[in-house]
């Protein structure tokens, strides 16, 4: 299933050690069907792989104005105001949130059913997501990443499922805080699993064009889907 997300926000959680699985668990029983009944889309959700009190995940809306709408009737409703302390009680900082739209005009996510309410552990397959900062708008990666650096990522067998760049416009609900003052051009992929997903670094890597892509400046996360999570395993037919 297709669904559009004209702006996503990428939001990275670092955590009390061995407190992640325990956000998890809430978030995905009190957050996820409350958030969508305020007009989000929950997107996806992650384990990063390689950072063990760090949670990923991704949410999209319709536009600035509905996301403002959105924010204020969540953050303000009865599923935040019962259960935010108990999920406060799991963060060290919440305030890592990239404000995102995507790269080209793109139909959107290509996202599965989710899992069921109480599901837990992860979902199937696995993820990588590259975060690259760009100089400014005029920046050449975004305009060579299409014609050039895409293409290579899907021979090596990480097709990105989405592109996003950084969303200009002004933070509307400044009771959440998002990342300013950088730009950025963001991608995920998604594989069958963890084995898939090692295998497709080490041939991009083997690819010279990509060498540069996937070293610094650059956060690589190699990630899992939660149970819940709509982004998941293969990209779905």
């Amino acid at each position: 299933m297709t669904v559009p997300c004209p702006v996503v926000e990428l939001r990275q959680y670092t955590l009390y050690p061995g407190r992640r699985d325990e956000l998890i668990a809430l978030f995905e029983r009190e957050f996820v069907e409350t958030q969508e009944a305020e007009g989000m889309t929950l997107i996806g959700q992650f384990r990063d792989l390689d950072a063990p009190d760090r949670f990923v995940w991704l949410r999209g809306f319709p536009d600035m104005v509905a996301r403002k709408t959105a924010l204020e009737a969540f953050y303000t409703g009865p599923a935040w105001q019962a259960h935010r302390s108990a999920a406060n009680a799991t963060m060290i900082d919440s305030n890592d949130v990239l404000l995102l739209r995507p790269l080209d005009d793109a139909p959107g996510f290509r996202l599965s059913e989710r899992g069921p309410r109480g599901a837990a552990g992860p979902g199937p397959g696995a993820a990588i997501m590259g975060v690259h900062r760009l100089d400014g708008p005029d920046d050449a990666l975004p305009a060579r990443f299409r014609a050039d650096l895409a293409p290579r990522l899907n021979a090596a067998g990480l097709a990105p499922a989405a592109v996003l760049a950084t969303e200009a416009a002004a933070n509307t609900f400044p009771g959440l805080p998002v990342r300013e003052g950088e730009t950025v051009l963001v991608w995920i992929a998604v594989v069958t699993d963890v084995a898939a997903a090692d295998a497709a670094l080490s041939a991009a890597r083997a690819d010279p064009a990509l060498t540069a892509l996937l070293a610094a400046p650059l956060q690589l996360m190699r990630l899992q889907p939660t149970a819940r999570s709509r982004l998941r395993g293969s990209i779905p037919g």
